[in-house]
């Protein structure tokens, strides 16, 4: 039977922007590394089954009243677990479980009368029997997500359809959380939350539809869930700098927050304050930085007087000694963007004067030599002159024009004051 492809319906993510984010660590490169194969790697460190399996008759051939036994045999045996470090051990047996767990996968999503009160512990024992497991400490020690390929799960043939089985489980018509969450509690949430820091891109995807799915279907785990993710990131933020599935977490997030009901609870604008600005202050933003200015957007959208506060938050923890997230430098942009120079056209009067002292002093002490470059002062110099002329010529246009008003002499006043600076 051919391997299922995962689907899976997506969580709403940040929405795309045409601009590139300026605080995204990709512009600034490090000396490039030599062409690396992406790692195999595995957190299954157990010895061969001391039996082999053997295939079970086809579900489709059994009758309505052996359906279920068959169904609950088949879960059982998707509990052994193969070393696919060895990727030529085993291989009969290997073929015999991806082939069983495809089939459940097209029995769940096809059958009617399937999700029956029985199967669920069978159901929730297989899953936990195959991704709930102890991660490996990287391979790589200087692992940077941005330059690295990441270490794969080498276990991901059989991984990849146990979690399409799992997500074809919770999105059943036949589901029932009264009867699920017998087995899928606190405990569960806290194992799954764990695993968000696999170094395999595509389990934290599969991860994060998973667990968005149990936070919409049982209300009894949400107020655990935020709680749990509020630890993992304060655990990031002030002792480890370092967790996979801050992104994927924030993307959970930002859907949650979306739906929180007005007024907001003071719960959720102490998560804003206490958590969410905090996470402005890691070195690695460039790497979760969407998801991050997604969700505190989606407070003031909500709020607009959490404003001030946020502000206040981000001058509070911006590193002051972080290259990528200097802010002036991101300012001095703006004299690149058409519109924003035709705006300062249109009011040289007022911008010059408050601009130039400015300008003038960073330009001489800027402790970056490279923003000392002639070249580039000569340019900037060349459009202030520029600027100061056409606003000397306006001023004299209008005062040449017998039925305009007279010029305004504080606007001359600084005019002159900036030529002077």
């Amino acid at each position: 039977m051919d391997s299922v492809e995962a689907k899976r319906p997506g969580i709403n993510p940040a929405p795309a922007t045409s601009h590139p984010d300026p605080f995204n660590r990709k512009s600034v490169r490090k000396p490039q590394k030599a062409q690396q194969k992406k790692q195999q790697g595995s957190s299954r460190f157990r010895s061969k089954p001391s039996f082999e399996i053997q295939p079970l008759s086809p579900l489709k051939d059994a009758s309505p009243a052996e359906q279920q036994e068959l169904f609950i045999k088949k879960l059982q045996q998707c509990c052994v677990v193969f070393d696919f470090m060895d990727p030529v051990s085993d291989l009969k047996g290997k073929e015999i479980k991806r082939a069983c767990l495809n089939e459940l996968v097209d029995y769940i999503a096809s059958g009617r009368g399937v999700l029956t009160e029985p199967v669920y512990p069978k159901i929730i024992e297989m899953v936990d029997a195959n991704i709930f497991r102890t991660l490996p400490p990287s391979d790589n020690p200087d692992f940077d997500p941005e330059e690295d390929d990441p270490t794969l799960e080498a276990s991901w043939p059989h991984l990849q359809i146990v979690y399409e089985f799992f997500l074809r489980f919770l999105e059943s018509a036949e589901f029932q959380p009264t009867i699920a969450k017998k087995h899928i509690d606190q405990k569960f949430v806290l194992q799954l939350l764990e695993l968000f820091d696999s170094e395999d891109p595509r389990e934290r995807d599969f991860l994060k539809t998973v667990l968005h799915r149990i936070y919409g279907k049982f209300l009894g785990l949400r107020a655990y869930i935020r709680r749990h993710i509020n630890h993992i990131f304060l655990k990031f933020v002030y002792e480890t700098e370092h967790f996979n599935g801050v992104g994927e977490l924030l993307e959970i997030l930002g859907s949650i927050i979306n739906g929180f009901a007005l007024p907001l609870k003071s719960e959720h604008k102490m998560f804003l304050n206490r958590v969410l600005i905090p996470l402005h202050k890691v070195k690695c933003l460039g790497l979760y930085h969407a998801q991050l200015a997604y969700c505190v957007v989606q407070f003031l959208e909500k709020d607009a007087t959490l404003t001030e506060n946020v502000v206040l938050g981000l001058l509070k923890y911006w590193p002051k000694t972080s290259s990528q997230k200097e802010v002036a430098e991101r300012a001095l942009y703006f004299w690149n963007n058409e519109y924003i120079m035709s705006l300062i056209e249109e009011n040289s009067n007022v911008i010059l004067p408050i601009m130039f002292s400015s300008l003038y002093r960073i330009s001489k002490d800027h402790w970056n030599q490279e923003k000392k470059k002639e070249k580039e002062r000569e340019e900037l110099w060349k459009r202030l002159n520029k600027l100061e002329l056409d606003s000397k010529n306006k001023s004299t246009s209008v005062a040449s024009n017998p039925a305009g008003s007279s010029p305004n002499p504080t606007t001359s006043t600084g005019s002159g004051s900036a030529t002077k600076s």
